[in-house]
């Protein structure tokens, strides 16, 4: 997970500085030190963290901090305010103008980044927020580039404009804009084609579209596992056509996150969203104070929630909290739970947004666990899946034999089950969801009774 190496190292930082009790100018000057090696072996531009550590430390040895009863928590404070200011202080939104008004958009990039794949992904953005967007094949050199964004669209429901491989991309955009008019779409997005490298004759063709048609929004992806060649990149870009935003792809990938950190400070255009997977529902909002929370150890709780809200069936929830408080929880409703974690993308996805996750070194997560126990639970009848009592030896047995596992896997599953179960009838507000609408119902109980560990 993007961060993660940088989050630990931060908090190794910090706690040693809680231990301190009160700080002195030497103690931050220290300490920030060591926060400047995190920030450059996490490939963030030696500029900009030059100018982060300045800002910090100018406001982290004052009086007021320095002579505080808690100094620790607000250098802490200073540094997650800083992040901020870093990646942007404020969330943005692509500009998409009002009404039947058409806002065109080209996608930028370079090949591999996942552009494609991305202009997709906002497709489905911005249909699920109203708008009726088109999608255009302007990339005629890639092998199947067209067919992708085909595909991607289809599954998006979202109409894709293609005239092949043998007209120009500039008389494509065109055409698709006349296309637009007639049948009522009210935003175009451009798929553009990218090289191996940024080259003269990609950016005479970005800049011969943009000459051509009036692009409202040049959007750039990146890729966030290239680095400081992101950044590289990025500016490239901004100087050779301007760009008005940016998406950072593969940020759920083993990337040390620096691009996130530089990207705006480089060229000083909004990160707008980051791609956290391969799925088309798997590009998240960028937002400057919940990314400075996970890359600190926070959390990112708000995220967490939102992300139940959109994935998890909200009367499912409602029904499960009413069952764990009476206690008939039974295997339907656990795996109903695993299926809605899968679409929340995975435990380790989920723990990767609870606050002070990154501490637990010893966490067993395997997301793949998941398959297994979900064939254990298919492998029992419809009665013995409703009323687990019934689960005898010679029925573990045939489950066992029907799952294709050891029988000792089905023992562990149904003493782990019993023990989550009993832990919910303790604590039904928590697993409940609270008063919340949507809440995590067995969540907590997949981390195996509160021991975060999967049943395998």
């Amino acid at each position: 997970m993007a961060f993660e190496s940088l989050s630990d190292k931060l908090q190794n930082v910090f706690k040693n500085l809680r231990g301190k009790g009160r700080l002195s100018e030497a103690d931050v000057k220290a300490a920030l030190k060591e926060v400047k090696m995190a920030l450059l072996e996490a490939d963030v531009s030696f500029k900009v963290v030059k100018q982060f550590i300045g800002s910090v430390q100018e406001r982290a040895v004052g009086e007021d901090v320095l002579g505080s009863l808690t100094p620790a928590q607000m250098v802490i404070k200073i540094v997650n305010e800083e992040l901020v200011k870093l990646m942007g202080s404020e969330t943005t939104e692509i500009a998409i103008k009002p009404g039947r008004e058409i806002t065109i958009i080209m996608m930028v990039g370079l090949q591999g980044a996942g552009k494609t794949t991305t202009t997709a992904k906002i497709a489905g953005k911005l249909k699920a927020k109203g708008k009726n967007p088109l999608l255009v094949a302007c990339d005629i050199y890639r092998p199947a580039a067209i067919d992708q964004l085909k595909i991607n669209g289809e599954k998006q429901g979202v109409p894709v404009f293609s005239m092949g491989n043998q007209h120009s991309p500039v008389d494509i955009a065109k055409a698709a804009i006349e296309h637009a008019k007639t049948n009522g779409n009210n935003v175009v997005i451009l798929d553009t084609a990218g090289r191996l490298h940024i080259d003269e004759a990609m950016m005479e063709e970005l800049q011969a579209i943009k000459s051509a048609v009036t692009v409202d929004q040049t959007i750039l992806v990146v890729d966030a596992m290239t680095g400081q060649d992101a950044v590289n990149v990025s500016g490239m870009f901004n100087d050779k056509i301007g760009i008005d935003g940016v998406i950072l792809t593969k940020m759920d990938g083993d990337t040390r996150g620096g691009a996130a950190l530089s990207v705006r400070a480089v060229t000083g255009k909004p990160i707008l969203y980051v791609g956290m997977g391969e799925k088309l529902s798997d590009l998240e909002q960028f937002y400057p104070d919940r990314m400075a929370s996970r890359i600190l150890g926070m959390g990112d709780i708000l995220s967490l929630i939102e992300k139940a809200e959109q994935e998890m069936d909200q009367e499912k929830a409602k029904e499960l909290s009413q069952k764990i408080r009476k206690a008939e929880f039974d295997y339907n409703d656990f795996l109903d739970q695993m299926r809605q974690v899968k679409k929340m993308g995975g435990m380790s996805g989920i723990l990767s947004m609870m606050p002070g996750m990154g501490q637990l070194k010893d966490i067993e997560i395997d997301d793949k666990a998941m398959d297994k126990v979900e064939a254990i639970i298919l492998s029992m009848t419809a009665k013995e899946r409703a009323n687990p009592a019934l689960l005898n030896l010679s029925r573990k047995q045939r489950i066992a034999k029907g799952a294709g596992v050891p029988l000792s896997e089905v023992n562990r599953l149904v003493k782990q089950f019993d023990q989550m179960k009993k832990m919910m009838k303790q604590l039904p507000g928590l697993m409940g969801g609270g008063k919340r609408k949507g809440g995590f119902g067995g969540l907590g109980g997949l981390m195996g009774g509160g021991k975060f560990k999967m049943p395998f």
